[in-house]
């Protein structure tokens, strides 16, 4: 059993649900909601700013557990559309037992157990169940852009990183979803901009995930990143399911770094699935699966000497493997380039030989620089 919120719009409170996991044979698993236990007032942030909305949300090195969605919609406090000082609510479930045998729960918000003896003191004190985390404030984009892949000619989705080499300043700074957008095969680009954040909508028949009732995947900055950084260097990723709440589980930070076998569910804060080989688990594994049409790479036959425009402003990024690709010709393996005469771009192509100070650059220094400039 575990406890999931509800908003009751009619009468303007929030309420408590007993939930359960039905699990049958031959049937994925599903999430039932028992019996309403109360009505709950949300004591953090302060009274009338706690609002459901859609949006995602994300912290750096974690994982809020809204990758793959139930539920477009969170509860919390959202200065504004976007930005870095959301406050959501704590979201606490059943997490089992301590070693000690004491009852362990887990908060789905911040990712964190609750149950030790500092945090019974803490209740006792603030007459409220918190978790040790629950002051932390959230990156989050509030109503972020939405795709439906197959609405489209060609979709190309990749992690946009700060620029390698520029005649301008680089300012380091998080990483970025880029998304491009043609409507008809071959014709001009409707899209082609960095989000925060984005959320990619599908059809049930797709099966993309054990529960049928996820739909959505958010693809948020860090998610974007580690998945990225795990198939340019060839790590082997995959998605495995919680063993007791059914929930595709998402590999970040450390957990991120090195292949495993045993990994720790963000929805429910248990730590006994395991998979059959070492792997790095995502979400983003099987949309990547699913809508990549064309999985291989060729180094394009162009070649670009940038001492020869003396006067431009340009710009450099390594070429990175993209999350969603959808177009039938391969992806193109080299250093993208933008130069600028004056306000005008002259030149905005990927190439496979870049000449810069008479020397001929090499894409995986660049891709090194680029990760060194990413704040995660």
């Amino acid at each position: 059993m575990f406890v999931e919120r509800r908003i009751n719009h009619a009468a303007g409170s929030v309420e408590l649900w007993q939930c359960d996991w039905e699990m049958q044979a031959g049937r994925p698993t599903r999430k039932v909601f028992v019996r309403m236990i109360g009505e709950e007032q949300p004591v953090r942030p302060p009274e009338g700013s706690v609002v459901e909305s859609a949006a995602i949300c994300w912290s750096y090195g974690r994982t809020l557990g809204n990758i793959a969605v139930f539920s477009p919609s969170l509860l919390g406090s959202f200065p504004d559309k976007r930005g870095g000082d959301a406050i959501l609510p704590c979201d606490f479930v059943d997490a089992g037992k301590f070693r000690h045998g004491a009852s362990r729960w887990w908060c789905r918000t911040h990712q964190s157990h609750w149950g030790t003896k500092a945090d019974y003191e803490a209740y006792e004190r603030l007459d409220v169940m918190v978790c040790g985390n629950h002051e932390q404030p959230m990156n989050y984009v509030v109503k972020p852009f939405r795709l439906k892949v197959d609405d489209y000619a060609e979709v190309g989705i990749w992690c946009s990183m700060p620029a390698a080499i520029s005649t301008l300043e680089i300012k380091p700074r998080p990483p970025r979803i880029h998304v491009h957008v043609r409507p008809d095969l071959g014709g001009k680009k409707s899209i082609d901009g960095d989000f925060e954040a984005i959320a990619i909508e599908y059809g049930q028949h797709l099966g993309l995930f054990e529960n049928p009732d996820i739909t959505q995947v958010n693809i948020t900055p860090p998610a974007a990143y580690q998945f990225v950084r795990s198939l340019e260097i060839g790590q082997e990723t995959d998605c495995i399911s919680c063993s007791h709440c059914g929930y595709p589980h998402l590999d970040l930070g450390t957990f991120a770094e090195r292949p495993h076998r045993k990994h720790f569910c963000a929805n429910c804060g248990r730590d006994s699935t395991w998979s059959s080989g070492p792997i790095i688990s995502t979400p983003l594994r099987p949309l990547h699966d699913q809508f990549t049409t064309n999985a291989g790479f060729q180094v394009p036959n162009r070649e670009v000497d940038l001492d020869k425009l003396r006067g431009c402003n340009y710009t450099l990024w390594a070429s990175t493997p993209a999350i969603v690709w959808t177009a039938n010709r391969p992806q193109e393996k080299g250093i993208h380039v933008h130069v600028h005469d004056g306000s005008k771009r002259i030149v905005d192509d990927t190439y496979g030989k870049v000449i810069l100070g008479a020397h001929e650059l090499v894409r995986e220094e660049l891709l090194t620089m680029m990760v060194q400039r990413t704040v995660i």
